[in-house]
């Protein structure tokens, strides 16, 4: 990518989007295509076709999707997997019509196996069980890494994907009840902070994950995109993992929280444990810059932003 390339970055209001532009503009990177879903919408066919004929982005970073916690994808499966489906599409059909130089699509881990191998390596897609509570969506993140493949193959399309570990950072979703582990949980532990209450975090805090500020994907992402090897599916992750227990000390660390910490066994807890290997995007001289206390530190402050906005 020259640095007066045309960009689209898709859906460039979310954790993801919001870093890789802020990432892109950091490298030089100024001539960034976005738009809002109000002001198009990439689950319908027209707008999406209407707004590739108009801009015509020479590079296309496939990041915008619906997404959501356990309780988001457990109440609206059908929603999760179709507009998921349908962004997926749309756009890939397209970015072929209108010459998209290079596109990369974002996966998720959620999508390998439940009780694959940890570090999942890349080989592990399709070999198991997925996780029951984000079963439709991670089905839609594995379609939209299959019809990369099948693009390539079949058009010649430069078209790959990635597959990023758990993600947090600035402008992520801190509702309690929808959103990831962290920001459920620095919102659950502020709560807690701020009305001198227990604070009650789900299932038995036993899972290990893997967590990689979101930043730092976008700069994996940025390597991928000069890569001219065609590496496969990419893991992109931080390199360890850490038990949810000691991820809520560090997050009650960070929001200066010294009170109680209740776990709810009758909630889920998902896959047992889920870390990516890394290898291949290690490969390219990519490396997580931020670790995870500075990075929960900046999330909280983010946290505290949006509160009082």
């Amino acid at each position: 990518m020259k640095h007066d390339s045309r960009i689209f970055v898709a859906g460039h209001r979310g954790l993801v989007g919001s870093a890789l532009c802020r990432v892109l503009r950091s490298h030089g990177f100024e001539n960034l295509v976005t738009a809002s879903h109000k002001e198009v919408d990439l689950t319908d066919p027209v707008a999406t076709k209407w707004f590739f004929s108009s801009f015509r982005p020479e590079y296309v970073i496939l990041s915008a999707a619906k997404v959501g916690g356990i309780v988001g994808n457990l109440t609206y499966p059908v929603e999760f997997m179709t507009q998921n489906l349908r962004i997926e599409m749309y756009v890939l059909e397209n970015a072929k019509e209108y010459g998209v130089k290079k596109l990369l699509f974002l996966g998720s881990a959620c999508a390998y196996p439940k009780y694959a191998e940890n570090p999942i390596r890349e080989s592990s897609l399709l070999t198991g069980v997925l996780e029951h509570s984000n079963e439709c969506y991670a089905l839609a993140k594995i379609s939209g890494i299959k019809l990369c493949e099948a693009y390539r193959s079949e058009y010649g399309c430069d078209f790959i994907s990635a597959m990023p570990t758990n993600l947090y950072g600035i402008g992520d979703n801190y509702d309690p009840d929808n959103s990831h582990v962290i920001p459920g949980m620095i919102h659950r532990i502020h709560e807690a902070k701020t009305e001198r209450e227990t604070a009650e975090l789900w299932g038995t805090g036993n899972p290990c994950r893997e967590f990689l500020f979101a930043d730092d994907l976008a700069e994996a992402c940025l390597a991928l995109m000069h890569t001219t090897t065609n590496l496969g599916l990419v893991n992109i992750g931080y390199g360890s993992s850490i038990g949810l227990r000691l991820l809520a000390s560090l997050v009650a660390k960070a929001v200066e929280y010294c009170g109680d910490i209740r776990w709810d066994t009758s909630k889920p807890d998902g896959t047992p444990e889920r870390r990516v290997d890394s290898t291949k995007i290690f490969s390219t001289g990519w490396k997580p810059k931020v670790s995870l206390e500075e990075g929960l530190a900046i999330s909280y402050k983010d946290f505290l932003c949006r509160e009082h906005s």
